[in-house]
């Protein structure tokens, strides 16, 4: 089994067709080894919420080769890239996405609707979904609806829901960007402590002091990675603002006038 959960080689992803052609990823080469924690990041309009797409099997790549966890998704269908997802990943969203109705525990549960746990008995999978709630500290809120808990409640039942079916990658979209700052640094320590235990975490993110929490930054620009950095090489603060500043928005430099 290769030491690599993701492989990408020359990835390209257009939308439109002819004079309307826009082509959001140009080729786009990444490995992401098995345990390793990287924050993809870019300004507005960079590509990474599409490369984010094709990572999670959201959305398929018009050419060049993805392999997930040994497999080749390249040139699956809609249905089966489907398929993939269920088994192989979990999401962590921005805006929670829990379905209002449903308890906490209901909440986490419900994937297993979808996934080989389906078959298991409804006392197992109850007791999975106590256990994941329990190891982020929501021991005592199994029976709330997310109207009756905080944001950082509320994504960490998001966290415990995209736990439950054993995922081999935890996909996190801009985990803390509903959430203030006690929220955000709780939930970035649940992370960590998932990487510590061996998952595979892809997050993207727009803050730069977010990313330097993951072992590489990836910076995506106009569809094509232009930098690398390692927090832990170069350091907390100088990662944080080389990071910044391909972040920036370039700036048309205002023409001088005689």
């Amino acid at each position: 089994m290769s030491n690599n959960m993701i492989e990408l080689a020359k990835v390209v992803k257009t939308y439109g067709e002819g004079e309307t052609i826009v082509q959001a990823l140009k080729g786009i080469n990444l490995e992401v080894k098995r345990g390793e924690f990287v924050a993809i990041m870019g300004p507005s309009g960079s590509g990474k919420s599409t490369l984010m797409n094709i990572l999670g099997c959201l959305d398929r790549l018009t050419s060049g080769l993805y392999i997930l966890d040994g497999e080749d998704v390249s040139r699956l269908d809609k249905d089966q890239l489907a398929s993939v997802r269920n088994r192989k990943i979990g999401f962590v969203f921005q805006s929670f996405n829990l379905l209002p109705r449903l308890t906490a525990l209901k909440n986490v549960m419900l994937p297993m609707k979808y996934n080989a746990y389906q078959f298991l008995p409804e006392k197992e999978k109850e007791a999975r979904a106590v256990a994941l709630l329990e190891s982020v500290g929501l021991g005592a809120r199994l029976h709330h609806t997310p109207m009756k808990m905080s944001g950082g409640q509320q994504q960490r039942v998001a966290i415990a829901r995209a736990l439950i079916n054993d995922p081999a990658i935890i996909m996190a979209d801009e985990p803390t960007g509903n959430l203030d700052t006690k929220s955000s640094e709780e939930i970035m320590a649940i992370l960590h402590k998932l990487h510590q235990q061996g998952a595979t975490i892809v997050m993207v993110t727009h803050d730069p002091e977010r990313g330097a929490h993951a072992e590489r930054m990836i910076v995506v620009r106009d569809g094509e990675i232009v930098s690398e950095q390692r927090p832990d090489q170069l350091g907390h603060a100088t990662a944080i603002q080389q990071t910044a500043s391909h972040l920036v928005e370039p700036q048309v430099e205002a023409l001088s006038t005689p």
